[in-house]
């Protein structure tokens, strides 16, 4: 009998659970939150459903000791990985003074943490790609041993940003990984009016790195092909792009009614791929999981959840003179 394909990697029945728990996590956490926003508690939710897959098998690949990560605004799998909890994540949608992200200035999904090396995002798309190439840069300069690893949605690869810096760090060898999480739409436009090539991985060539397109819904697929662009990175042969194909289940935001764009069998089809769905299975089969270790597994984080909300709810807001605070030196 050969070997279940998590032991090829490497990687102990332990460890794709634990992918497993932090991928169920981040549906739990983010299923929570449509809710609390269509009770109008929270105000605004931009959702991972869908590429939960992607996130946690890439995260897992990095190491979390010393590593860099710039996550978009989907990253819920990512972080979470890297150390945040639900309960931060809940006090950031609930923009609460004790979101560690940003004390609650910012819209939910701009994840930030000093102590975790997660570097916060921007509203605009794709700032995040040029600060992970300078914090390469700043890494080769001193001589430290850390890589970058930074993530965007397909509609991200088509901007400035984007193409700027995978040249610049193509040119100086610079230790990044760019992973683009094609979602298959771009808000409301799909991804056969975002480019004219097959694979956003056939831009790579032009940057003097290899691209390479994997399965977004099989973590383990993600986890190999991080892993090697990491490698790769440690040993000074440069960058790396990483395309991971999954599909958005949710409408764009929580403002957005994606009806007016894609049919309701159109998503339908895609839940059939649902990696919550053929990932637990996958480890059921090779007996990684048992059926009462995910029972358990479930009750387990939706308290987690529970206590998360709980908590994020009945926490303070922060002074109204904290607006004032960060805008000019104090």
């Amino acid at each position: 009998m050969t070997e279940p394909r998590h032991k090829q990697l490497g990687l102990s029945d332990e460890t794709v659970v634990h992918m497993y728990e932090t991928m169920l996590l981040a549906r739990k956490i983010d299923e929570r939150m449509w809710l609390l926003n269509r009770a109008g508690k929270i105000p605004f939710v931009i959702s991972c459903q869908g590429q939960e897959a992607a996130q946690v098998g890439a995260a897992f690949a990095l190491d979390r000791t010393k590593d860099y990560i710039l996550p978009y605004y989907r990253d819920m799998g990512v972080v979470l990985t890297f150390g945040m909890t639900a309960k931060d994540l809940m006090l950031s949608g609930f923009a609460k003074a004790e979101d560690p992200n940003s004390g609650g200035r910012q819209m939910p999904g701009h994840f930030g943490s000093k102590k975790l090396r997660i570097v916060t995002g921007s509203s605009p798309v794709t700032t995040q790609v040029p600060h992970a190439v300078g914090i390469a840069l700043a890494g080769k300069m001193k001589g430290e041993d850390f890589i970058t690893f930074t993530t965007f949605g397909e509609g991200s690869s088509n901007q400035g940003d984007f193409h700027e810096g995978a040249n610049f760090a193509g040119v100086h060898k610079l230790p990044v990984i760019f992973m683009c999480e094609n979602n298959k739409y771009a808000i409301s436009v799909p991804i056969e009016k975002q480019l004219a090539c097959e694979k956003v991985s056939d831009r790579a060539i032009g940057y003097g790195m290899p691209g390479v397109t994997v399965d977004g819904n099989d973590p383990l697929a993600v986890y190999e092909a991080v892993k090697q662009a990491a490698d790769r990175a440690r040993r000074g042969e440069g960058p790396s792009l990483i395309e991971t194909v999954s599909y958005r289940l949710t409408p764009h935001s929580s403002d957005d009614d994606d009806r007016a764009y894609r049919s309701r069998e159109e998503v339908e089809e895609a839940k059939k791929y649902d990696a919550l769905i053929t990932f637990a299975e996958y480890l059921l089969e090779t007996g990684a999981l048992t059926e009462e270790g995910k029972e358990a597994m479930d009750k387990r984080v939706s308290d987690m959840v529970n206590e998360a909300t709980e908590y994020a709810e009945r926490a303070p807001y922060a002074d109204p003179e904290q607006a004032l605070g960060h805008v000019y030196a104090e």
